[in-house]
């Protein structure tokens, strides 16, 4: 007869290494800047060619995704020096 594996088996976590770690910070601020800032250009553009409003939605876009990226790095940030 086979025996199953016991569903009571401890896993120990892994640490993850300090490359690890910080790489994936580097991704993840590179992601935080550059998301918000190139989609709200995307989103600026595109809503200017479909309202036909030349660059109002660029300019109140591209501040906008400076914004937001600016609050996502601080709050990462904030994150990192708690942790």
């Amino acid at each position: 007869m086979i025996e199953s594996p016991s569903l009571n088996t401890k896993t120990t976590k892994v640490p993850k290494s300090t490359a690890y770690l910080l790489l994936f910070t580097i991704l993840n601020t590179t992601l935080r800047a550059f998301v918000p800032t190139i989609g709200g250009t995307i989103i600026g553009v595109t809503l200017d060619n479909l309202l036909n409003k030349a660059p109002l939605f660029t300019f109140i876009m591209i501040p906008l995704g400076f914004t937001v990226s600016a609050i996502l790095i601080v709050l990462q940030i904030n994150k990192v020096k708690k942790s």
